[in-house]
């Protein structure tokens, strides 16, 4: 008899267990919604600076409302030559924009082989014997317009082996189910003696009560156990050092550098030498492609501006021509590449069947910036490129995707709305008038937007783009891995899909006038949009 009244018992706890994490999580849920009930806009520039050794860390205050309504922290490292990002994972999944520079980086994926091993050269060189050849999980390379996707927990570090700055630029995705913890952006380091990068002007740092308590508990069990945990601020500082060395075995002495009790040189530190690591090496002629790319790109910029201020008539026709085909054979043989990736993964008919990438093999990069891969081209208004889970499969697992910019002198970006999925734009360079509009056709944010600030638009609030005689582009991330938009202009746009007759009694129109509407409509093309210089209406030139 006691065991039914036993298990009646555990049940009813067990249901109630149950129904408060529900109700906790709507709890969370309904305290995110309440977040975007914004009257106003803001452009935003971040507002805390870390200078480590070698670099710069700027980030934007996860406090603020527009951030809070779209569960997002934005943080942008500038990493100088030879400079290395210290091993680290979040706990919420990240996508990193490269604007500038190229170099490697690691993610290390927990039961994955070590499937890199040092050469003979390389061990010889740093006096090691056989059986200590080093191993270490792939290292991938990144250049200037990669996407690169990091999911939560996966710990990861960046070099700098180019000859100028790299600038990354880091969302996290603060309100993904993924993290199981609140709504502040953590980064746990593995090492050194980092900062809190979301650090607040007039705050005390996250944390700071607990470090004070660790100091204390250190000093009291001081005579016991000769070590105070909590004087870093990595992973292994908070340990006993005498713990650690029996685990490791190893003395405490290597323990203590370790937990970076004498650290000072914060969250990206200058290498000594060169880095050395096992990686297929990066020949003299690819290194000079890659800074060759630089250079070429950065002048490619600088003459798209100068067109776009002349009108986009710089170049003759065969030029164009000329670059697009080559372009489009880079294109189908990355395209092939891909395909080929895929067979070897397991690509059955139709559609994911969970296997095209194995965990260890995912690919976890993706250049956006490549005008060949561009899903909607004017060359006389710019183009537009998406990266989501169709081209990237990894960003199915981190429910994010991304979308890079490019709108000439006076071009327009047609008005739209983020179907399923909130958007963080940011300025790469040039400026743009935006409007945004809420549900209730207010104007929330009506301004300028320029380089390096940072503009949230909530889902379904609808946004358009109009570019300066200095052009517009900029870099979107979205958090919807599939995110989708509905346009108000163009031959896709809602309002050509609508009947006549519906348009007409809903806007108070005659018949002809729908007519003309549909018909302008029809032979606008896409969504990006050039002025007219013979009138005032608007037309494409697509």
């Amino acid at each position: 008899m006691a065991k039914p009244i036993l298990l009646y018992t555990s049940l009813c706890f067990l249901v109630l267990f149950i129904n408060g994490c529900l109700a906790h999580r709507q709890w969370q849920q309904q305290q995110g919604f309440n977040q975007c009930q914004l009257d106003s806009l803001d452009a935003l520039e971040p507002n805390n600076r870390i200078e480590a050794e070698a670099g710069v860390i700027e980030s934007w205050d996860p406090n603020d409302d527009q951030f809070q309504c779209v569960g997002v922290a934005i943080v942008r490292r500038t990493i100088e030559p030879n400079g290395l990002l210290l091993p680290q994972y979040t706990n919420a999944p990240q996508l990193m924009y490269i604007q500038r520079g190229y170099g490697i980086f690691g993610a290390v994926f927990p039961g994955c082989p070590n499937t890199y091993q040092e050469s003979q050269e390389q061990q010889q060189g740093q006096d090691r014997r056989s059986q200590d050849r080093d191993q270490h999980q792939k290292i991938r390379s990144f250049r200037q317009g990669d996407i690169i996707a990091l999911p939560a927990g996966v710990t990861h570090w960046l070099y700098n082996d180019g000859e100028s700055k790299v600038v990354a630029l880091s969302l996290l995705d603060i309100n993904n189910q993924a993290n199981q913890l609140d709504q502040n952006p953590r980064h746990f380091y593995l090492a050194g003696n980092p900062e809190d990068e979301f650090q607040q002007q007039g705050r005390s740092p996250r944390g700071s009560q607990r470090h004070q308590q660790e100091q204390g508990q250190g000093r009291r069990e001081g005579g016991r156990h000769g070590q105070k945990q909590g004087q870093g601020n990595n992973l292994f500082s908070g340990f006993r050092a005498k713990d650690l060395a029996e685990v490791f075995n190893v003395n405490e002495d290597t323990i203590r550098n370790l937990q970076g009790l004498k650290e000072d040189r914060s969250n990206i530190v200058r290498v000594k030498g060169r880095l050395q690591v096992a990686r297929p090496p990066r020949s003299r002629e690819e290194r000079e492609r890659l800074e060759r790319q630089e250079r070429e790109q950065e002048r490619e910029d600088e003459r798209e501006q100068s067109e776009s201020r002349r009108g986009g008539h710089g170049r003759g026709r065969e030029e164009r021509e000329q670059e697009e085909r080559q372009q489009e054979r880079e294109e189908e043989r990355e395209q092939e590449r891909e395909r080929r990736e895929s067979q070897r993964g397991g690509r059955g008919g139709g559609g994911y069947n969970g296997i095209e990438e194995t965990l260890c093999t995912l690919r976890l990069r993706e250049n956006i910036h490549d005008p060949s891969r561009a899903d909607i081209y004017n060359p006389h208004a710019g183009r537009i490129s998406t990266l989501n889970s169709h081209n990237l499969p990894v960003l199915r697992w981190l429910q994010l995707s991304a979308e890079f910019g490019r709108l000439q002198k006076d071009a327009i970006y047609a008005p739209h709305w983020n179907r399923n999925a909130h958007s963080v734009i940011y300025v790469l360079r040039g400026r743009a008038q935006v409007q945004v509009v809420d549900d209730f056709g207010q104007t929330v944010f009506d301004d300028e937007l320029r380089q390096e600030q940072i503009l949230t638009v909530p889902q379904n609030f609808a946004v358009v783009k109009r570019a300066s005689s200095e052009g517009f582009e900029w870099v979107a991330f979205k958090t919807n891995d599939r995110a989708q938009i509905s346009p108000l202009a163009g031959r896709t746009s809602v309002l050509r899909a609508i009947p006549a007759d519906v348009l007409a009694n809903a806007f108070q129109l005659r018949q002809e006038e729908v007519s003309e509407l549909k018909v302008n409509m029809e032979q606008q093309g896409n969504t990006l949009l050039r002025p007219s210089r013979s009138s005032s209406q608007w037309r494409a030139i697509a």
